[in-house]
């Protein structure tokens, strides 16, 4: 979640500075002034949050300063128009000044939540738990119509038929080469099929196997334990994940705790032209 405009618009008017906490002004040094209001160092992160995604992931340190620092300018600038022209007076102001609050302080609980739910440690855990060693067993298949063409296909390779040249005349499996399905774990394939696959032994052939696609002859090449990949390389992901967990598993008991009443029906659409109300 990010600060928007209307929530930084609020900040300005409201405050007629960026700077919120004087008594650390002196750790805070002023970067500029427009018409007298003071653009602090600190305030680069609030436009950060409001717009860091938003610029390219390559633009130098200085530029994206530069680039940050002409965004506080502008909307100190555009604020400051705005109550020359009394948009403070506007009818819904106030509402939407109080719902630009509002969205402020949620994303503080969230900073607060996910900080705490995704802390190194969290992510050291989960990361312990979730990234064991897989099996990984290299399958080819034979993909057939019926029971009677499976069992006929398992004759022609007991007799001595060769497995990728009988999947590429048989099979029904166009995503395949020669019946060829690489490596692949339990959990990428339906059970009936992945369970016969993890049970057969390198180079062995199985006996027909019904699955919803039809029936399956399934020969594996080729077994191998695949190792988790390092930390550094899906702690992001991680992060990711506990952060929305988080965010759900509070989102769901604040809504069980709460007393939320309906207090209306939501206005009906206006009927098409023609219709009778």
């Amino acid at each position: 979640m990010r600060f928007n405009q209307i929530a930084l618009f609020a900040l300005v008017i409201l405050t007629g500075s960026w700077n919120l906490n004087p008594a650390a002004a002196q750790n805070d040094p002023v970067l500029a002034k427009v018409n007298g209001t003071e653009i602090h160092q600190s305030d680069l992160a609030v436009a950060e949050a409001d717009i860091g995604e938003s610029l390219p992931a390559e633009v130098a340190p200085d530029k994206r300063r530069e680039v940050l620092l002409t965004y506080l300018i502008n909307v100190n600038l555009l604020a400051q128009a705005a109550e020359k022209q009394k948009a403070d007076q506007a009818p819904n102001f106030a509402q939407r000044i109080a719902f630009a609050r509002k969205k402020v302080l949620v994303q503080s609980l969230m900073e607060q939540e996910t900080k705490k739910a995704a802390s190194d440690a969290a992510i050291q855990k989960f990361y312990d738990e979730k990234a064991k060693p897989q099996t990984e067993v290299h399958a080819r298949h034979i993909l057939v119509e019926t029971e009677e063409q499976a069992k006929d296909v398992e004759a022609q390779l007991k007799k001595g038929a060769d497995f990728a040249e009988l999947a590429k005349k048989m099979s029904k499996d166009p995503g395949s080469d020669g019946g060829d399905l690489g490596y692949i774990t339990k959990e990428q394939v339906v059970p009936e099929f992945g369970n016969v696959a993890f049970s057969l032994g390198k180079g062995k052939i199985s006996d027909p196997v019904k699955t919803q696609f039809g029936w399956h002859i399934i020969k594996v090449e080729d077994t191998r334990e695949r190792k988790p990949p390092p930390l550094d390389a899906v702690k992001d992901q991680i992060k990711a994940k506990l952060s929305q967990d988080a965010t759900e598993a509070m989102m769901q008991k604040l809504r069980s705790e709460a007393k939320i009443e309906m207090t209306g029906d939501a206005p009906s659409a206006e009927p098409a032209p023609g219709k009778k109300k």
